[in-house]
């Protein structure tokens, strides 16, 4: 990581790259965006090659930002580093400490008792936990948990169904279309916004056979 950072310290540095130097922590919320979402391709993918490749650009991104912010003084890597290290080893005391659980779930529930006690024991409205960078699937999901149990799979169906049968054709129905089918995928335990973003996949796959290409830029 040293090595990395130094890379990035000497493009923003004077006689560097232009386009680094340019940079500034709003500039490349998409890159951010846009990094991550290829390496979850590459994770859908199955490509381990393409996977690493894909990670060190997302890590590219944790040094961009932590190099700009050492210039402003604000923060730097070394405070990134130890901040998620200490983050970890608190949150698993089941692991660093005494604590006992019996699965997942109760990991899970301690996780977010510790997560309230560091925070004082405020209470963060809804919107603050679910980020506006995610997809609109993924965000309509996180508000639905947010907002109750997963809903029953029959009950979400035809829910989704009443939903399809009411719609005027507008902007409003086609999104309470939208959130009826996200209920659905819920309900059956499926990511939407994977899912859809699976199918996108294969049909961009389609188009690149169907133009006699191979799907590589």
């Amino acid at each position: 990581m040293n090595e990395l950072l130094g890379v990035m310290r000497r493009l923003r540095g004077p006689g560097g790259c232009p386009w680094d130097q340019e940079q500034t922590h709003e500039s490349l919320r998409p890159y951010l965006l846009e990094e991550a979402a290829e390496a979850a391709d590459a994770v859908t993918a199955g490509d381990a090659a393409e996977l690493a490749g894909e990670l060190g650009d997302v890590l590219l991104q944790v040094a961009f930002h932590s190099v700009i912010a050492e210039e402003a003084g604000t923060f730097s890597y070394a405070e990134v580093e130890r901040g998620i290290v200490d983050k970890l080893v608190r949150r698993h005391p089941h692991v660093f400490g005494e604590t006992q659980v019996a699965g997942s779930d109760e990991v899970v529930a301690n996780w977010q008792a510790i997560k309230a006690a560091e925070q004082g024991g405020r209470v963060r409205p809804p919107s603050a936990k679910v980020p506006s960078g995610l997809g609109a699937l993924a965000r309509e999901a996180a508000a639905q948990n947010l907002a109750g149990a997963r809903p029953d799979a029959r009950a979400a169906r035809e829910a989704l169904e009443q939903a399809l049968a009411g719609a005027d054709g507008d902007a409003h129905a086609v999104a309470d279309v939208l959130g009826a089918a996200v209920a659905w995928a819920r309900a059956l335990g499926v990511d939407a916004e994977l899912a859809l973003r699976d199918r996108t996949s294969r049909t961009l796959a389609e188009l690149d056979r169907a133009a006699g290409g191979d799907g590589r830029a």
